[in-house]
């Protein structure tokens, strides 16, 4: 992380590690996450979180990044211990006041955020939030008994990697879900095509039915039929291109004699 180990100005510095911190693979500014959000609070007034950030199933984080880290910078660069004793205690005052104003910010009263159990306060210098602990062991037990949860550059990037991989398990669940329905879909769709088509077959089968019968008065009667008496016009010098198929004209003579003659 550029942040570890290397306090410079608090401005500088936090701005340095909130853009580095701040770029998790998968998270989309406006999908995953908002910045300077202005939302509405039980009292009336409007709360501004520097980021809330978005989670599966309507819930959200919110991250603050407004501490100051003025006291420690002094105290980094402090070239007596008593001035860095001195700056240490302002540090650590600091910090613990940061999140005692943060606990009386009313998020969790946020009807749009999903109600947040824990506002995340980014301490923007690994070694700030370091050395704050380690000289003030009940540091995170006072945060935590206020809903706020002390974060640094690294464990926030963990976080932020974690929100990312449950919308990866978010988008594979709706993908999941389009493709059953989509299925679902196509073998309705499929099931259609195959009882329209049986029908066609069944109005084929009907049609194959009436055809026979058709061909059948065409033949029966032997000389009588309606086939070798057309075919008689023929013979007795009607005016005829074309030939009547042979096939037709042996059945309808074997259905009651041979096929008639001119001669006849």
């Amino acid at each position: 992380m550029p942040c570890v180990g290397r306090p410079r100005s608090r401005a500088r510095g936090a701005r340095w590690c909130w853009n580095g911190c701040w770029r998790p693979p998968g998270l989309v500014k406006g999908e995953q996450y908002l910045t300077q959000e202005s939302f509405p609070a039980a009292d009336g007034k409007r709360l501004r979180p520097d980021v809330v950030v978005l989670l599966p199933e309507g819930k959200h984080l919110i991250i603050d990044a407004k501490v100051s880290l003025t006291a420690y910078e002094r105290y980094a660069n402090a070239e007596s211990e008593a001035a860095r004793a001195s700056h240490l205690k302002e540090h650590l005052a600091s910090i613990r006041r940061h999140v005692e104003q943060l606990g009386e910010r009313d998020y969790v009263g946020i009807e749009k955020l999903g109600s947040p159990d824990f506002v995340l306060m980014f301490v923007p210098v690994e070694a700030a939030l370091v050395e704050a602990v380690r000289h003030d062991g009940q540091l995170y037990v006072h945060a935590l008994e206020r809903n706020v949860a002390l974060v640094s550059p690294s464990t926030l990037l963990a976080t932020l990697r974690t929100v990312s991989h449950l919308w990866r398990l978010e988008r594979r669940s709706r993908n999941a879900e389009t493709i059953a329905e989509h299925a679902g879909r196509l073998h309705d769709h499929f099931a259609s095509l195959i009882d329209e088509l049986e029908e066609i077959g069944q109005r084929l089968d009907r049609a194959k039915e009436v055809q026979v019968r058709a061909m059948r008065r065409l033949t029966e009667g032997g000389k009588g039929s309606i086939l070798l008496q057309v075919q008689r016009l023929k013979e007795l010098g009607a005016k005829a291109g074309k030939e009547l198929p042979v096939a037709l004209l042996d059945r309808a003579a074997a259905d009651g004699g041979e096929a008639p003659s001119a001669a006849d």
